[in-house]
Protein backbone atom coordinates (compact mmCIF):
# COMPACT_ATOMS: atom_id res chain seq x y z
CA UNK A 1 0.00 0.00 0.00
CA UNK A 2 1.12 3.55 -0.66
CA UNK A 3 1.92 5.93 2.17
CA UNK A 4 -1.24 6.76 4.13
CA UNK A 5 -3.43 4.85 1.69
CA UNK A 6 -5.35 3.02 4.40
CA UNK A 7 -6.00 6.20 6.38
CA UNK A 8 -6.67 8.28 3.27
CA UNK A 9 -9.41 5.95 2.05
CA UNK A 10 -10.84 5.60 5.58
CA UNK A 11 -10.98 9.39 5.85
CA UNK A 12 -13.09 9.59 2.70
CA UNK A 13 -15.49 6.93 3.99
CA UNK A 14 -15.73 8.60 7.40
CA UNK A 15 -16.55 11.92 5.75
CA UNK A 16 -19.38 10.31 3.79
CA UNK A 17 -20.74 8.71 6.95
CA UNK A 18 -20.37 12.04 8.75
CA UNK A 19 -22.39 13.83 6.07
CA UNK A 20 -25.10 11.21 6.48
CA UNK A 21 -25.10 11.75 10.26
CA UNK A 22 -25.34 15.54 9.85
CA UNK A 23 -28.50 15.06 7.82
CA UNK A 24 -30.09 12.85 10.46
CA UNK A 25 -28.92 15.21 13.21
CA UNK A 26 -30.54 18.21 11.53
CA UNK A 27 -33.96 16.59 11.22
CA UNK A 28 -33.89 14.50 14.40
CA UNK A 29 -34.27 10.75 14.75
CA UNK A 30 -36.40 8.29 16.65
CA UNK A 31 -34.55 6.21 19.22
CA UNK A 32 -34.77 2.57 20.19
CA UNK A 33 -33.17 0.50 22.91
CA UNK A 34 -30.75 -2.37 22.42
CA UNK A 35 -30.75 -4.05 25.78
CA UNK A 36 -32.11 -2.25 28.83
CA UNK A 37 -30.62 1.21 28.41
CA UNK A 38 -28.32 1.45 25.37
CA UNK A 39 -29.77 3.72 22.71
CA UNK A 40 -29.61 3.04 18.98
CA UNK A 41 -31.05 5.09 16.12
CA UNK A 42 -31.69 4.67 12.41
CA UNK A 43 -28.65 6.93 11.95
CA UNK A 44 -26.38 4.34 13.62
CA UNK A 45 -27.62 1.60 11.30
CA UNK A 46 -27.55 3.70 8.15
CA UNK A 47 -24.04 4.91 8.90
CA UNK A 48 -22.75 1.38 9.52
CA UNK A 49 -24.36 0.14 6.31
CA UNK A 50 -22.69 2.91 4.31
CA UNK A 51 -19.30 2.33 5.93
CA UNK A 52 -19.40 -1.43 5.43
CA UNK A 53 -20.37 -1.08 1.76
CA UNK A 54 -17.56 1.42 1.13
CA UNK A 55 -14.96 -0.65 3.01
CA UNK A 56 -15.91 -3.79 1.11
CA UNK A 57 -15.64 -1.93 -2.18
CA UNK A 58 -12.23 -0.47 -1.30
CA UNK A 59 -10.81 -3.49 0.55
CA UNK A 60 -12.70 -6.63 -0.54
CA UNK A 61 -10.39 -8.99 1.36
CA UNK A 62 -10.66 -7.14 4.68
CA UNK A 63 -12.86 -8.17 7.59
CA UNK A 64 -15.29 -5.85 9.38
CA UNK A 65 -16.34 -5.83 13.04
CA UNK A 66 -19.08 -3.23 13.57
CA UNK A 67 -20.89 -2.05 16.67
CA UNK A 68 -24.32 -2.51 15.10
CA UNK A 69 -23.82 -6.17 14.29
CA UNK A 70 -21.66 -6.46 11.18
CA UNK A 71 -19.32 -9.45 11.48
CA UNK A 72 -17.65 -10.53 8.27
CA UNK A 73 -14.25 -11.86 7.23
CA UNK A 74 -12.90 -11.91 10.77
CA UNK A 75 -10.27 -14.47 9.77
CA UNK A 76 -8.74 -11.98 7.30
CA UNK A 77 -5.27 -10.46 7.60
CA UNK A 78 -6.87 -7.04 8.08
CA UNK A 79 -9.88 -6.27 10.25
CA UNK A 80 -11.74 -2.96 10.50
CA UNK A 81 -13.40 -2.01 13.79
CA UNK A 82 -16.30 0.32 13.05
CA UNK A 83 -18.30 2.59 15.34
CA UNK A 84 -20.70 4.30 12.93
CA UNK A 85 -21.83 6.77 15.59
CA UNK A 86 -19.86 7.07 18.81
CA UNK A 87 -21.92 9.21 21.17
CA UNK A 88 -25.39 7.99 20.22
CA UNK A 89 -26.99 9.32 23.40
CA UNK A 90 -25.56 12.78 22.69
CA UNK A 91 -26.75 12.55 19.10
CA UNK A 92 -30.27 11.53 20.10
CA UNK A 93 -30.55 14.45 22.52
CA UNK A 94 -29.07 17.02 20.14
CA UNK A 95 -25.88 17.40 22.16
CA UNK A 96 -23.08 18.17 19.67
CA UNK A 97 -20.43 15.62 20.64
CA UNK A 98 -20.29 12.50 18.48
CA UNK A 99 -18.09 10.99 15.79
CA UNK A 100 -17.40 8.23 13.27
CA UNK A 101 -14.66 5.73 14.14
CA UNK A 102 -12.73 3.33 11.89
CA UNK A 103 -9.76 1.40 13.23
CA UNK A 104 -7.73 -1.06 11.13
CA UNK A 105 -5.97 -4.01 12.74
CA UNK A 106 -3.33 -6.11 10.96
CA UNK A 107 -3.43 -9.72 12.07
CA UNK A 108 -0.68 -12.30 11.52
CA UNK A 109 -1.41 -15.73 10.04
CA UNK A 110 -2.65 -18.25 12.59
CA UNK A 111 -3.69 -15.61 15.14
CA UNK A 112 -6.64 -16.71 17.26
CA UNK A 113 -9.89 -14.86 16.41
CA UNK A 114 -10.02 -13.20 19.84
CA UNK A 115 -6.29 -12.34 20.02
CA UNK A 116 -4.94 -8.89 19.20
CA UNK A 117 -2.98 -8.06 16.09
CA UNK A 118 -1.32 -4.68 15.57
CA UNK A 119 -3.24 -1.49 14.89
CA UNK A 120 -2.29 -0.30 11.41
CA UNK A 121 -4.47 2.76 10.82
CA UNK A 122 -7.33 4.69 12.35
CA UNK A 123 -9.58 7.69 11.83
CA UNK A 124 -11.94 9.56 14.13
CA UNK A 125 -14.16 12.10 12.40
CA UNK A 126 -16.23 14.78 14.13
CA UNK A 127 -18.75 15.80 11.45
CA UNK A 128 -20.09 18.89 13.22
CA UNK A 129 -16.65 20.48 13.63
CA UNK A 130 -15.29 18.92 10.44
CA UNK A 131 -12.29 17.60 12.36
CA UNK A 132 -10.55 14.54 10.97
CA UNK A 133 -8.11 12.81 13.31
CA UNK A 134 -6.08 10.15 11.51
CA UNK A 135 -3.02 7.96 11.94
CA UNK A 136 -1.06 5.16 10.34
CA UNK A 137 1.52 3.15 12.25
CA UNK A 138 4.92 4.80 12.20
CA UNK A 139 3.69 7.89 10.36
CA UNK A 140 2.43 10.14 13.14
CA UNK A 141 -0.98 11.45 14.15
CA UNK A 142 -2.78 14.16 12.23
CA UNK A 143 -5.70 16.58 12.54
CA UNK A 144 -6.98 17.98 9.24
CA UNK A 145 -3.54 17.52 7.71
CA UNK A 146 -1.64 19.06 10.62
CA UNK A 147 0.61 16.86 12.74
CA UNK A 148 -0.47 16.66 16.37
CA UNK A 149 1.23 15.66 19.62
CA UNK A 150 0.15 15.02 23.18
CA UNK A 151 0.45 17.76 25.77
CA UNK A 152 3.51 18.54 27.85
CA UNK A 153 1.62 18.84 31.14
CA UNK A 154 3.85 17.14 33.69
CA UNK A 155 1.64 16.70 36.75
CA UNK A 156 -1.88 15.54 37.52
CA UNK A 157 -2.44 18.71 39.54
CA UNK A 158 -2.14 20.78 36.38
CA UNK A 159 -4.04 18.35 34.15
CA UNK A 160 -7.41 18.39 32.45
CA UNK A 161 -8.76 14.87 32.02
CA UNK A 162 -11.91 13.10 30.85
CA UNK A 163 -13.89 9.99 31.66
CA UNK A 164 -17.15 8.26 30.86
CA UNK A 165 -19.81 6.35 32.75
CA UNK A 166 -21.68 3.19 31.75
CA UNK A 167 -25.19 3.44 30.38
CA UNK A 168 -26.30 0.49 32.50
CA UNK A 169 -25.85 -0.44 36.16
CA UNK A 170 -24.27 2.92 36.97
CA UNK A 171 -24.94 2.34 40.66
CA UNK A 172 -22.53 -0.62 40.49
CA UNK A 173 -19.75 1.26 38.69
CA UNK A 174 -16.73 2.20 40.81
CA UNK A 175 -15.94 5.09 38.48
CA UNK A 176 -17.65 7.71 40.62
CA UNK A 177 -14.86 7.17 43.18
CA UNK A 178 -12.18 7.60 40.52
CA UNK A 179 -13.99 10.68 39.23
CA UNK A 180 -14.00 12.17 42.72
CA UNK A 181 -10.32 11.51 43.35
CA UNK A 182 -9.11 12.83 39.99
CA UNK A 183 -11.37 15.89 40.24
CA UNK A 184 -9.87 16.81 43.60
CA UNK A 185 -6.33 16.39 42.29
CA UNK A 186 -6.53 18.14 38.92
CA UNK A 187 -7.86 21.13 37.00
CA UNK A 188 -10.99 19.10 36.34
CA UNK A 189 -12.61 16.12 34.68
CA UNK A 190 -14.79 16.36 31.58
CA UNK A 191 -17.53 13.90 30.69
CA UNK A 192 -18.56 14.61 27.08
CA UNK A 193 -19.99 11.19 26.20
CA UNK A 194 -17.73 10.03 23.34
CA UNK A 195 -14.74 7.90 24.31
CA UNK A 196 -13.26 8.08 20.82
CA UNK A 197 -13.31 11.89 20.83
CA UNK A 198 -11.79 11.90 24.32
CA UNK A 199 -8.90 9.76 23.07
CA UNK A 200 -8.49 11.98 20.01
CA UNK A 201 -8.36 15.02 22.28
CA UNK A 202 -5.56 13.45 24.32
CA UNK A 203 -3.66 12.86 21.08
CA UNK A 204 -4.20 16.51 20.10
CA UNK A 205 -3.10 17.85 23.51
CA UNK A 206 -6.55 19.19 24.41
CA UNK A 207 -6.77 16.72 27.28
CA UNK A 208 -3.90 15.33 29.31
CA UNK A 209 -5.55 12.02 30.19
CA UNK A 210 -8.67 9.88 29.90
CA UNK A 211 -9.88 6.73 31.59
CA UNK A 212 -12.97 4.55 31.40
CA UNK A 213 -14.23 1.11 32.34
CA UNK A 214 -15.77 -1.44 29.96
CA UNK A 215 -15.14 0.03 26.53
CA UNK A 216 -15.32 -2.03 23.34
CA UNK A 217 -12.84 -2.49 20.47
CA UNK A 218 -14.84 -0.20 18.19
CA UNK A 219 -14.56 2.54 20.84
CA UNK A 220 -10.80 2.33 21.34
CA UNK A 221 -9.16 0.85 18.21
CA UNK A 222 -8.56 4.07 16.28
CA UNK A 223 -7.80 6.14 19.37
CA UNK A 224 -5.29 3.56 20.58
CA UNK A 225 -3.10 4.09 17.52
CA UNK A 226 -3.78 7.81 17.32
CA UNK A 227 -2.58 8.42 20.90
CA UNK A 228 0.52 6.26 20.52
CA UNK A 229 1.45 7.95 17.24
CA UNK A 230 1.03 11.32 19.00
CA UNK A 231 3.49 10.29 21.70
CA UNK A 232 1.07 9.23 24.43
CA UNK A 233 0.25 5.96 26.20
CA UNK A 234 -2.74 3.63 26.28
CA UNK A 235 -2.65 0.98 29.02
CA UNK A 236 -4.65 -0.87 31.61
CA UNK A 237 -5.20 0.96 34.90
CA UNK A 238 -2.12 -0.75 36.35
CA UNK A 239 0.05 0.49 33.48
CA UNK A 240 0.12 -2.92 31.78
CA UNK A 241 -0.18 -3.54 28.06
CA UNK A 242 -3.51 -2.51 26.59
CA UNK A 243 -5.66 -5.02 24.71
CA UNK A 244 -8.72 -4.33 22.60
CA UNK A 245 -10.87 -6.52 24.87
CA UNK A 246 -9.66 -4.71 27.99
CA UNK A 247 -12.22 -3.73 30.61
CA UNK A 248 -9.91 -0.87 31.64
CA UNK A 249 -8.63 1.94 29.42
CA UNK A 250 -6.13 4.50 30.70
CA UNK A 251 -4.90 7.10 28.21
CA UNK A 252 -2.27 9.71 29.08
CA UNK A 253 0.27 12.07 27.59
CA UNK A 254 2.91 9.79 29.14
CA UNK A 255 4.06 12.40 31.63
CA UNK A 256 1.20 11.89 34.10
CA UNK A 257 0.89 8.14 33.59
CA UNK A 258 2.98 7.11 36.61
CA UNK A 259 1.05 9.42 38.94
CA UNK A 260 -2.36 8.18 37.80
CA UNK A 261 -1.32 4.52 37.88
CA UNK A 262 -0.10 5.00 41.46
CA UNK A 263 -3.37 6.68 42.46
CA UNK A 264 -5.48 3.96 40.85
CA UNK A 265 -3.39 1.26 42.55
CA UNK A 266 -3.94 2.91 45.92
CA UNK A 267 -7.66 3.25 45.28
CA UNK A 268 -8.07 -0.40 44.33
CA UNK A 269 -6.27 -1.24 47.57
CA UNK A 270 -8.64 1.02 49.54
CA UNK A 271 -6.06 3.67 50.33
CA UNK A 272 -5.71 7.41 49.63
CA UNK A 273 -9.45 8.06 49.44
CA UNK A 274 -10.03 11.76 50.01
CA UNK A 275 -13.17 12.87 51.79
CA UNK A 276 -15.12 15.67 50.12
CA UNK A 277 -14.81 18.82 52.27
CA UNK A 278 -18.02 20.01 53.88
CA UNK A 279 -19.63 23.33 52.97
CA UNK A 280 -18.35 24.79 56.24
CA UNK A 281 -14.80 23.71 55.43
CA UNK A 282 -15.07 25.27 51.97
CA UNK A 283 -16.29 28.51 53.51
CA UNK A 284 -13.52 28.52 56.11
CA UNK A 285 -10.85 27.97 53.49
CA UNK A 286 -12.27 30.73 51.32
CA UNK A 287 -12.35 33.19 54.22
CA UNK A 288 -8.76 32.28 55.13
CA UNK A 289 -7.65 32.85 51.55
CA UNK A 290 -9.30 36.27 51.47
Amino acid sequence: MKKFEFAHIAEGIARQAGALLRGFYAKGVATEYKGDVDLVTEADRASEQLIVEKLKAAFPTHGVYGEEGTRSGLESEYRWYVDPLDGTTNFAHGFPAFCVVLGLEKRSAGLAPDADGEMAAGVIYDPLRDEMFSAERGKGAWLNGRKIHVSKTASLQESLTATGFPSKKRHESPNIHFYNEITLRSHGVRRAGSAALDMAYVAAGRLDGFWEFNLNPWDTSAGYLLVEEAGGTVTHFDGGKFTLDSRETLVTNGLIKKEIVHLFTEMFAGRELTAIPSAAEFAAKRMAAE
